[in-house]
């Protein structure tokens, strides 16, 4: 085997050597890749669908050309990625991430600078659809090996038929012939006692190799190249055939409807083709000919009444096509003295030639097994956007498919991303792992039936709020109509009322202390409290009121 190609990244956090197990580590993906001899990808099919993944790889492609499948393709794919015109389909999110706001800042950098040399707001519907189809994809993260602290300075897409990962156990020294581990013979049990998996991935720039075989030892230009682990981004679909070890794609349970349906399309070209045309059968009165005079009469009448003289537009001459004759073409019959004389009747046509109540069937089968819709298939019927009890159950399925769809496509920017952040020395493998499991990607959404699903349910629960309000009080608190009837959770009850607080000061808000609450006009004197009261003048401060004053006041007074 050729020397390692590319960078790994040291994990500072082994295991001791006391931890060991008999099993050697499975891969997540439940794809195993283990070389015997340097030989592998070799499988052996009953059923005849694929023998290599070379040629599973080359079905699903062929597949997405067909009209039904690339319709059905596009309706996910739309539908994952959605292109908007100021919006980035995908943007990372970090609310969830226990990190400074510094951290975040750098993470959500790092993101974009990945995004741009993806280019991946241009390509995105491509990148999607091609792991979609093939079930996998590949990107080898390019870097200046003088300068790894630079970070990733390239992503280039491989062909998945070009790429191979392997999965290698590797020899102990005691391992017998037969690959079983002698234990009797070791004194402690430690990792040299058991198993250990060597995992790199396989590039082979020209693939010649018809029946998917990989040789890793082969010369010339199919010469294979060795390639590190951590310097390939890999994700797959999630879907996997456990008794070959073979990652599948979403088109994979689509093969034998489209084959179907291929099927049914072509005989029902040639039935029509055949049965349309009515024909007509011309019985002959030979009387008592014999037979090879009768022959000859027969043929005789057929030459007078056959016209087969033929106008060729392009060049303007006339052929006479007489000698030739199709399978749609009049049947001529001898007829004995004794019977009806010369007749001349009609087969009629194929019956029922414009039911297409199979190809429906085989349309709708397909579009099952790809897991969108059937009433999605184009038809004469629009668009209709009506209340979310109208919508159907398909939808919602399709809706949920979708989501788990971007959770697995998520993965290859976790890949790029912990390897960027390592090698710039912004985390460390150690914090990587505890990073990881709260970052989420937000993808740009486009699905009116979700929208009208969460408007009706959010219309729903404010009338019955508006419901149990007079009850407040009574018979429920405002907490339990925030958490059991708005469905609000904890950390959306504090938000909300730290954002009310907040519009209330900056005065987009009126205060609801200001505000009578059974008129709802504002109380007089603003603020929170009951008001200014009104301070009558000090007199003593003036100066003394006299007598001769105060008795002048009081008898105007009384008059």
């Amino acid at each position: 085997m050729p020397k390692l190609f590319g960078f790994s990244i040291d994990d500072s956090d082994k295991k001791a050597d006391s931890v060991v197990a008999p099993v050697p580590q499975n891969n997540e993906d439940g794809v195993d890749y283990f070389i015997q001899s340097g030989f592998y990808g070799q499988y052996v099919d009953i059923e005849g669908v694929y023998k290599t993944e070379y040629d599973l790889i080359k079905r699903y492609r062929e597949m997405a050309l067909h009209p039904e499948a690339d319709n059905a393709i596009e309706d996910v794919v739309n539908e994952a990625i959605v292109s908007d015109l100021y919006d980035s389909p995908i943007e990372i999110e970090l609310s969830n991430v226990n990190a400074s706001d510094g951290l975040k800042d750098k993470i959500r950098n790092e993101f974009r600078h990945l995004k741009e040399i993806m280019d991946f707001d241009k390509k995105s519907h491509e990148i999607f659809r091609n792991w979609y189809i093939d079930g996998r994809l590949f990107y080898m993260k390019v870097i200046d090996v003088k300068r790894p602290q630079d970070g990733i300075q390239e992503l280039r897409y491989i062909d998945p038929m070009k790429m191979k990962y392997v999965r290698q156990e590797k020899k102990k020294k005691n391992q017998r012939g037969n690959g079983l581990i002698d234990v009797n013979n070791l004194r402690d049990i430690t990792k040299e006692a058991y198993p250990e998996v060597e995992e790199y991935y396989i590039y082979t720039p020209k693939p010649n190799y018809p029946m998917g075989v990989y040789s890793p030892q082969a010369t010339g230009k199919s010469k294979s190249i060795k390639i590190a682990k951590d310097s390939i981004t890999y994700v797959t679909s999630g879907l996997f055939d456990r008794n070959k070890g073979t990652c599948l794609s979403y088109l994979h349970k689509a093969i034998k409807a489209l084959n179907q349906l291929r099927m049914i399309e072509d005989s029902l070209v040639i039935y029509r083709l055949s049965r349309a045309p009515e024909r007509r059968i011309f019985y002959i009165d030979v009387g008592n000919l014999p037979k090879v005079k009768a022959e000859q009469y027969l043929k005789e009448v057929m030459s007078r009444y056959r016209n087969k003289l033929t106008y060729n537009a392009q060049t303007g001459e006339v052929r006479d096509d007489r000698k030739f004759m199709s399978m749609m073409e009049d049947f001529w019959l001898p007829r004995r003295e004794g019977g009806r004389g010369t007749e001349i009747s009609t087969l009629p046509g194929g019956q029922n030639l414009g039911e297409l109540s199979d190809i429906e069937y085989f349309q709708k089968k397909l579009y099952r097994a790809l897991g969108v819709p059937e009433s999605r298939i184009a038809s004469e019927g629009g668009f209709n956007l009506g209340r979310s009890s109208e919508i159907l159950r398909d939808e919602l399925k399709f809706s949920k498919f979708v989501g788990r769809l971007r959770k697995r496509f998520g993965n290859m920017f976790n890949d790029m991303l912990r390897t960027q952040l390592i090698l710039k020395n912004i985390i460390t493998p150690e914090d990587w792992d505890t990073l990881s499991d709260h970052i989420q990607y937000d993808f740009l959404y486009d699905n009116q039936f979700a929208e009208l699903k969460e408007s009706e349910m959010m219309n729903e629960r404010l009338g019955l709020a508006a419901t149990v309000e007079p009850y407040l009080g009574k018979y429920y608190s405002t907490e339990y109509l925030r958490k059991k009837v708005l469905r609000q959770t904890d950390v959306e009850i504090e938000e909300i009322d730290a954002q009310i607080q907040q519009e209330i000061k900056d005065g987009i808000l009126p205060d609801p202390n200001s505000v009578d609450p059974i008129t709802g006009e504002p109380l007089e004197g603003g603020g929170g409290d009951l008001g200014d009261i009104p301070v009558e003048d000090d007199l003593e401060s003036q100066g003394a009121v006299t007598d001769a004053q105060f008795g002048n006041d009081t008898k105007k007074a009384e008059i």
